[in-house]
């Protein structure tokens, strides 16, 4: 970053998108899909306005895997572009909210996609992905109604409603918009642009509404059931109750504590190599006077209370869901994009560790991608969970293309990969075997019924044993290895000392009248 304060920061702007846009495209057709991207892809083959799991704003997304079948980069291009709007978005709330210095935007700009959990936001597919583009488009646009626009109450509005389309987190925006009207434009209440962005905003949003009406509140009780503990039965029905993530509650305050440590931990770890810095910065404000150019001096009377809302908000509400419920990592990390405007000009001083620790984040990332795509390092078996969410799949999916009867799998991400790679074949998710998903409703797969089952078929399971099925018995069974750079074995034992799957191709035959298999 150049040192004349007076220079005009966009170019040093247009400069980091266009390399992160660059450095997303070049990993996004390096690494292999992983298993939660192919189930969102595969709902983009089959759009709706709603899915068992989230709303629809992913699938629309992840429009791109119609373009040609089996790519990674084809799939990922909606997330791509959808990473540098993001970005855009938030170098103009940046600027409009008072970062106007070259070095303090550029800061910000560093602060928001050098994190690891913006550089891994910018290339996967994930619900957050949508979100993470309507809040930053709606924070751009309620920041300018607070300047004076007010109609932008409405735009504001427009993309709260995107936002709820893409994950119900978007929810807590509301909080937000009214915290910061009231502290910086209580009159705005009296005219009818916050009123009319925010009935926008449910008329946006109300397909989705209707979608989980029609389908018994689907979405919306798996989600609260899975984030706030509550008794899975009362939420997806008697059949599926068992199946849902249980939270067990926490019995003790110590197990609160112990949770919500946890979870500051997570959101600690989320800054990766960058997080010493904030440490430093916190040390330096607890025994010191901070340099007199803090973020109150800088950032915009208006704009201030929004973007403070806008960070504590969603901390501090997972902060308090951490205390009776595992709390994912993730689920707050829409405060990441406000919290590089309370952090820019503090951080001044320590700008060389901030940048030398997003650029320790993405070598890491960089080698992580790279590991992705060949295995090549040699990475514990412990810390290669990215290749046991990518390798293998493909070998898997071509050799299931030439079994001799229908294919069916026991867990929804195998499903997943398998129709990622085979989308022909009609692959589904056997029933009752695992956690329920999106192919249990038969819109995006054909729904299997085991009373109308007649012929042979195969099941795809990591159970060394196959499962009882009820009216069917188990003829015949193979047994697949996949190890770290080497293609998929079929063998008597494992080639590898620790194989990254262990697959069983079971086939099942109908038990005769009155007869049911049993293990």
């Amino acid at each position: 970053m150049g040192k004349d304060s007076a220079a005009s920061p966009w170019p040093l702007v247009a400069g980091l998108i266009l390399a992160m846009t660059l450095w997303h495209l070049g990993t996004a057709a390096l690494l292999p899909v992983t298993q939660d991207e192919a189930y969102y892809f595969d709902w983009a083959r089959s759009l709706s306005w709603g899915y068992f799991d989230h709303p629809p704003g992913v699938a629309a997304v992840g429009i791109g895997t119609r373009l040609a079948a089996g790519s990674a980069l084809a799939a990922r291009l909606g997330g791509l572009l959808a990473g540098t709007l993001t970005l855009v978005l938030l170098a103009r709330l940046y600027y409009h909210s008072g970062l106007v210095r070259r070095d303090d935007l550029g800061l910000a700009l560093v602060l928001a996609f050098g994190t690891l959990a913006g550089l891994a936001g910018g290339l996967l597919t994930t619900p957050d992905t949508p979100l993470a583009l309507a809040w930053a488009l709606a924070l751009h646009e309620g920041e300018r109604a607070l300047a004076g626009q007010r109609w932008r109450w409405l735009s504001a509005g427009l993309a709260t409603g995107l936002g709820l389309l893409g994950k119900y987190n978007m929810v807590l925006l509301g909080p937000v918009f009214l915290w910061a009207i009231l502290r910086c434009d209580p009159r705005a209440l009296r005219t009818p642009w916050p009123w009319l962005g925010g009935l926008l905003a449910v008329l946006v949003f109300a397909p989705n509404l209707l979608w989980n009406l029609d389908h018994d509140w689907l979405t919306l009780r798996f989600q609260f059931g899975h984030g706030f503990a509550l008794d899975p039965g009362a939420l997806v029905g008697p059949r599926a109750a068992s199946a849902v993530i249980e939270h067990a509650a926490p019995a003790s305050w110590w197990a609160r504590a112990e949770g919500l440590l946890r979870y500051l931990a997570d959101q600690l770890g989320l800054w990766g190599l960058i997080a010493p810095a904030l440490i430093m910065l916190a040390v330096t404000r607890l025994g010191r006077q901070a340099d007199t150019a803090g973020t109150g001096a800088i950032l915009a009377a208006h704009a201030r209370p929004l973007l403070q809302a806008a960070t504590l908000f969603p901390l501090g509400f997972f902060a308090l869901v951490a205390l009776g419920s595992e709390v994912q990592a993730n689920w707050p990390g829409v405060y990441l994009l406000a919290a590089p405007t309370l952090l820019s000009a503090p951080l001044r001083g320590l700008r060389r560790w901030v940048l030398a620790g997003g650029a320790v984040n993405l070598l890491l990332v960089n080698l992580y991608v790279y590991h992705g795509a060949t295995a090549a390092l040699p990475l514990p078996y412990s810390q290669n969970r990215i290749l046991r969410e990518t390798h293998g799949f493909r070998d898997l999916a071509r050799l299931i293309a030439g079994l001799d009867a229908p294919v069916y799998a026991d867990r929804y991400q195998l499903t997943a990969m398998l129709r990622f790679y085979q989308a022909g074949l009609g692959i589904s998710q056997w029933p009752g075997l695992t956690r329920p998903s999106e192919y249990l409703l038969g819109q995006i797969a054909p729904r299997v019924d085991p009373a109308t089952q007649t012929g042979p078929f195969w099941l795809v399971t990591r159970r060394p044993v196959p499962p009882t099925l009820l009216g069917f018995t188990s003829a015949d069974s193979r047994t697949l290895y996949d190890c770290p750079g080497a293609p998929l074995a079929e063998t008597a034992a494992p080639p590898c000392a620790k194989p990254l799957h262990e697959w069983h191709l079971c086939r099942f035959e109908k038990s005769p009248a009155g007869r049911f298999f049993e293990r």
